[in-house]
């Protein structure tokens, strides 16, 4: 026997961009009496769980443009929480890395996006985020077709 369940594909949109709003609150303000941004404290996370890195790849690994990932970074050297420097082979490429500042900041506060993320999923079982992963896996497919299909 399944059960009918009416919806209103407006009530998903609108949740989809409530779930938005409210991370993003919630990250803001957690990272904000970091004096971090969100952008900032993922890439303060890819670097930390993964090591230094190019500028390029940093800018793959968070998904934003060069340019955007090469302000971030700016912001985070005055902060003093990364460092820029030159590869040896090929002085074209500049690396990005933590600081010492960087760790002594990871050892008093939760700094990892990924690890604050888990901290917030802790509320729901596990059925829970196993559905809402398997849903949202599906609407960004359906998402990718309709922007292949539009194209």
């Amino acid at each position: 026997m399944s059960i009918k369940v009416n919806y209103n594909p407006g009530e998903i949109l609108m949740s989809v961009l409530r779930v938005t709003q409210h991370m993003s609150q919630v990250f803001r303000s957690h990272f904000g009496k970091l004096n971090l941004t969100f952008p900032q404290a993922l890439v303060l996370t890819v670097l930390g769980e993964e090591g230094g890195m190019p500028l390029g790849q940093l800018s793959e690994k968070t998904g934003s443009a060069n340019s955007t990932i090469s302000g971030i970074v700016d912001r985070l050297e005055k902060l003093g929480l990364v460092r820029r420097h030159r590869s040896d082979q090929d002085r074209r490429v500049i690396y990005v890395a933590t600081t010492e500042k960087y760790e002594s900041l990871k050892e008093n506060s939760v700094t990892s996006v990924h690890s604050y993320f888990s901290e917030i999923l802790g509320e729901l079982c596990e059925e829970d985020k196993k559905n809402i992963l398997s849903s949202l896996n599906r609407l960004d497919e359906v998402l990718k077709d309709a922007l292949e299909w539009a194209d």
